[in-house]
């Protein structure tokens, strides 16, 4: 575990790749604009995994950007996700999060899935803001790496229950996220 000068537990991890990755989504387009070939991914996750909310998240070095979002109202907006939608709109929840909320970060610097069914087990993650300002108690992701290698992002499920994901969910995210890079790959070629 990363510790910061005070002592306190970091719960967002060191990204030395963000300012590649920022060149690289620029390169590709992504990361400031709604897509709708991403929400249709985001909602084949959230259908494929009988989960209410589903994402693509494209990360740059403060911030993380829903290029796809699914939630169960159909708004494309993160708002759904509290029992507040007024107050979380007054947070800023929507298609945009700061970088120090959420599990996303985690995913691009581990550069693997990351499954927590209940992220109340695991103190590192139970930390975080999204926890008791959204009320998110699970989360599955996996990275988007690209052909040269960067972590663009992530396609990731979450809920506001305890879930157990297991092996299946891990095997579809995984393969959601092949499948979304093969796209991303195709799109760049000019093939779609």
């Amino acid at each position: 575990m990363r510790y910061g000068p005070a002592g306190r537990l970091l719960l967002t991890p060191v990204d030395g790749e963000a300012p590649e990755r920022v060149r690289r989504l620029r390169e590709l387009g992504f990361g400031d604009r709604p897509d709708p070939v991403f929400d249709e991914f985001a909602h084949r996750a959230a259908r494929a995994t009988r989960a209410p909310y589903g994402m693509v998240n494209f990360i740059d070095e403060n911030r993380q950007f829903f290029a796809g979002l699914h939630t169960p109202a159909g708004t494309h907006s993160g708002s759904d996700l509290s029992t507040s939608a007024a107050a979380a709109a007054a947070r800023g929840t929507g298609r945009v999060l700061s970088r120090d909320r959420g599990f996303c970060p985690h995913v691009i610097v581990r550069r693997k899935a990351l499954v927590l069914e209940d992220v109340c087990d695991y103190p590192r993650f139970a930390g975080n803001p999204v926890v008791d300002e959204i009320g998110v108690r699970s989360y599955l992701g996996a990275p988007l790496i690209d052909r040269a290698g960067i972590a663009l992002g992530t396609i990731c499920v979450v809920d506001t229950e305890p879930r157990p994901w297991g092996r299946a969910g891990l095997e579809t995210i995984k393969s959601l996220a092949g499948e979304l890079v093969e796209r991303i790959h195709r799109r760049e070629d000019g093939a779609i």
